[in-house]
């Protein structure tokens, strides 16, 4: 059975707007991503469970001890809360914690099923000591850095396929051997200054299927064999899509869907463990966003159960 780590998100949870109202995007798609699945039978309540908030034990493993005090603190300075794009809060610093233990809970859950996912995380703009862009801890960092010290993994790939690159994820393992970044990104599009990650592939404005997705049959298979991982993450942003209003590229929804179906044909051909984290999704209709970001959970299903 597909397990999915899921955070119930409510009202009097969401992060204030700058007018007082509820921030709901784009934290409202994690709701909908989990009322959509079990509405169609995708999933039934068995798929999901809570996770309790990460031990700051891993947390410090790749984060700094001033940067988590900061936060569990509530004394973020206003220059990085901008930068995050969240006001800060008590209940949106337990949510984040929540959120990180999932994809950690999931890196269990993969190694017995094969692969397990996260309705949220993918938070790759976390750096060790700050964050940005919409994420505060580095969910996938923290989950990686588990799996090395406790000696689950002996070499881990990231798969980082959201439009904007994992900058935060390049820099927390550039000294790290054990953990190959690799970036497929939008070249014109956020953070404006890029870090270097092990493998960074920038596809210009306007790259649609046939492009994107060569570019990734050619790239991925080549990494798996010269690298030899024993355990994946993958970070399945959906704003590569064409009607996305931050992503600057124009990929399908068939074709993200074609993307998905090759990176677990790719974990599974290999029997690899793989965790994914849904990462961003920006199209002006919602729905749009959550039709692609179930594709994800629909492929795994169809695929590995």
């Amino acid at each position: 059975m597909l397990q999915i780590a899921y955070a119930p998100l409510y009202k009097h949870e969401l992060p204030l707007s700058a007018t007082g109202e509820p921030h709901r995007f784009p934290m409202m798609k994690y709701e909908l991503i989990h009322e959509q699945l079990l509405y169609e039978g995708t999933c039934t309540d068995e798929n999901f469970f809570a996770p309790s908030p990460v031990d700051d034990r891993w947390v410090l493993g790749v984060h700094t001890p001033a940067y988590v005090t900061a936060l569990k603190s509530q004394t973020v300075d206003a220059r990085m809360v901008r930068r995050i794009g969240f006001p800060m809060s008590a209940r949106l610093i337990e949510r984040e914690w929540v959120i990180t233990q999932g994809t950690l809970d999931c890196t269990y859950l993969a190694r017995r099923d094969g692969v397990a996912m996260n309705v949220a995380g993918g938070t790759h703009h976390a750096y060790p000591d700050h964050g940005e862009g919409f994420c505060l801890l580095n969910d996938v960092g923290v989950a990686a850095h588990h799996l090395l010290e406790t000696g689950q993994a002996r070499k881990i790939l990231v798969i980082d396929l959201d439009v904007h690159q994992g900058n935060g994820t390049a820099v927390m393992f550039q000294q790290e051997p054990r953990v190959f970044t690799f970036s497929m990104h939008g070249k014109d599009n956020y953070p404006l200054k890029k870090e270097e990650s092990d493998l960074d592939i920038a596809l210009p404005t306007g790259t649609a299927d046939e492009t994107y997705l060569n570019t990734l049959y050619d790239t991925l298979p080549r990494l798996l064999k010269t690298e030899q991982p024993d355990f994946l993450f993958y970070v399945a942003g959906v704003d590569i899509l064409e009607t996305d209003r931050l992503g600057k590229l124009s990929v399908s929804m068939t074709g993200i869907r074609q993307r998905d179906q090759f990176v677990f044909e790719q974990a599974r051909q290999r029997q690899l463990p793989i965790v994914v984290s849904m990462g961003g999704g920006y199209s002006p209709r919602v729905a749009d966003i959550v039709e692609a970001h179930c594709n994800t959970f629909r492929v795994a299903a169809n695929m590995y159960f």
